[in-house]
């Protein structure tokens, strides 16, 4: 992987020892900056997309269908598209692929909105959004992550910290910025602005050097069909991340419900806010300094701290400590998630570095599903504590197979 080669050799400083590793630091290095901000601004319309197709729907009646299957459509184009188009990144290399993706999707949002107002159409132009959309996350992880621009691992492990932190200002300012355009304009200019918004992203991510120079690994001379999913580690941490995304995916339908029991319609949307406000603080204060003992056993100590933080939600009393109680567990979920992406950088197997980052989001997308199906059948608040205890007992389980051996990972990585 060429990209591989623009920082690999930076000398490590006095600030590569993990206990003197800053945000600033991992900041200064070349491009990493603008590669950030080029990642949040473009993987905005992941924020904005589902509401701007759920207003659009709602209040344009020409689509002749309801705005919840439109919705669904997006997310699982999405989970299916985000692993494929990584692919295409590993074996091409990330400026073409991420380019083509952009535009594709960002041209299917505009199609929406200016579409002949058919049912048909409307489904495919979302379907074509959600699966061409740039996994801009998964390419930035790979530019940090092992064998990346980092010129140390404690740099690596802050810049995943400090992704996985501010990823959550995307689920904030996306649906304020919708809701904003809509409250302004109208829905159809919601969806024409997340469109641009994702293009210009974009194109502040693939203008760096380091982008243009990844062109890919084409690994080995029989390519693996199952890529990732083929290592023990990886389904391991995988099936831990729909566990995960089942918590994730039950709030939502969960946080309804509540907001018509306390009669606070607040909550339906305060209760989300609020988990990502407290995955933000948690992210930032996870980055902010080294913490003893293993990436793998971090995992389990956060999956069980993500259980645990949901218990003060669902025995609060009043919907003002519900909404401060749901920040709560969003104090670990960031941790949680940051320590994954470092986890699937580390056992990635040469050629599928953006495609198993891919799939941990898809992994996790599938679990919101489940949870989201799950929550709207059984009515219960038991999903919440139990997602982030089941991923804690398969981590438990899974721990010394988690557990890198050096050696043996620098030869299969050589």
């Amino acid at each position: 992987m060429a990209a591989v080669t623009v920082l690999k050799d930076a000398p490590a400083t006095a600030t590569g020892s993990p206990s003197a590793v800053r945000y600033r630091d991992v900041l200064r290095v070349p491009h990493a900056a603008q590669l950030l901000v080029g990642s949040l601004i473009g993987r905005l319309p992941t924020g904005m997309a589902p509401l701007a197709i759920l207003l659009s729907a709602d209040h344009g009646a020409q689509y002749g269908t309801s705005a919840g299957p439109l919705a669904a459509v997006y997310l699982v184009a999405n989970a299916i598209g985000g692993p494929l188009s990584a692919r295409l990144i590993d074996h091409y290399g990330q400026k073409h692929a991420l380019t083509v993706g952009a535009a594709l999707s960002s041209t299917a949002f505009v199609a929406l909105a200016a579409g002949p107002g058919k049912g048909w159409w409307a489904f495919a132009a979302v379907a074509v959004a959600g699966a061409t959309r740039p996994p801009l996350d998964a390419a930035l992880r790979t530019l940090w992550g092992a064998r990346g621009m980092m010129p140390s691992s404690a740099h690596q492990r802050v810049a995943l910290a400090l992704d996985s932190g501010t990823e959550e200002l995307i689920y904030v300012v996306g649906p304020l910025l919708v809701a904003t355009i809509v409250t302004a304009t109208s829905a159809s200019w919601a969806l024409v602005a997340t469109a641009a918004v994702g293009v210009l992203g974009t194109a502040l991510f693939v203008s760096t050097p380091v982008t243009r120079a990844h062109t890919g690994d084409s690994g080995p001379t029989h390519p693996d069909w199952l890529g990732p999913i083929r290592s023990p580690r990886l389904r391991a941490l995988y099936l831990a991340m729909v566990c995960v995304g089942v918590t994730i995916g039950a709030l939502t339908p969960l946080a309804v419900e509540a907001a018509d029991q306390f009669n606070a319609p607040e909550l339906s949307g305060g209760l989300p806010t609020a988990l990502s406000c407290g995955a933000l603080l948690g992210g930032l204060a996870y980055g902010a300094r080294a913490w003893r003992g293993s990436t793998a056993g971090h995992l389990i100590v956060l999956s069980a701290g993500f259980a645990a933080g949901w218990i003060p939600v669902i025995t609060a009393a009043t919907p003002t400590t519900t909404l401060y109680a749901a920040a709560v567990p969003g104090l670990a979920m960031a941790p949680l998630l940051s320590a994954a992406f470092v986890m699937t950088s580390t056992f990635a197997p040469r050629g599928h570095t953006t495609e198993a980052h891919a799939l941990l989001v898809a992994f996790l997308d599938i679990g919101c599903a489940i949870g989201t199906a799950a929550a709207g059948i059984t009515h219960t608040q038991l999903l919440l504590p139990a997602g982030g205890a089941a991923a804690a007992l398969i981590l438990a389980t899974a721990r010394r197979r988690l557990t890198p051996d050096v050696p043996a990972l620098a030869a299969a990585h050589a």
